[in-house]
């Protein structure tokens, strides 16, 4: 079984913003396999299969700085390891619409990834990681809360595709290959 974790804010004010890509990704992975969600107290999650692969989608509803809890009690509560857990998170470092996935390390300065790694005690888990960019002159927390120009909206549905893309093949093929597949230049 995997746990796939899209990382975003509740609520409508955050529905399109930047920090909610994870919630985006999340969103069009359920939408093409036909998973739906059943709302929960910290929580949305939805169960089904892709790839004859058994999948749990969750929404963390605690705020990306404290995803970490909900997705340590799913982990436990479901018998799943931290190998098989995948994490979509935006990336302040990387330009616009770019996409990278990394099979452990560091949380690169993200609180939500952070709030994983310091719950569940490993940084050996999967991220998808998806670049938001960043402005000169504006202040990160302002940035990531603000939602995308209309330049970069094709951008970003065109990466949201990509992402579903790239956690389907995970699923199916193994993050090696999804890596050389999806981390191409």
């Amino acid at each position: 079984m995997w746990l796939i974790a899209g990382l975003g804010n509740p609520g409508r004010r955050y529905s399109r913003t930047r920090h909610n890509i994870g919630f985006m990704v999340i969103e069009e992975v359920a939408n093409r396999h036909k998973i739906d969600f059943e709302d929960k107290e910290e929580y949305s999650i939805g169960r089904g299969p892709i790839g004859g692969e058994d999948i749990l989608l969750i929404e963390p509803l605690l705020y990306v700085n404290r995803s970490g809890p909900v997705v340590k009690n799913i982990l436990r509560n479901f018998n799943i390891q931290p190998e098989n857990l995948i994490v979509i998170h935006d990336d302040l470092d990387m330009e616009t619409g770019k996409l990278k996935i990394k099979k452990r390390g560091s949380s690169g300065g993200h609180k939500g990834v952070e709030s994983i790694i310091q719950s569940i005690g490993s940084k050996d888990f999967i991220r998808v990681k998806v670049g938001i960019g960043r402005e000169e002159g504006v202040h990160v927390e302002d940035y990531v809360l603000s939602r995308f120009r209309r330049y970069e909206v094709a951008l970003i549905k065109d990466v949201i595709q990509k992402a579903a893309d790239a956690i389907c093949y995970i699923v199916s093929e193994g993050v090696d290959k999804a890596m050389s597949k999806f981390n191409q230049a």
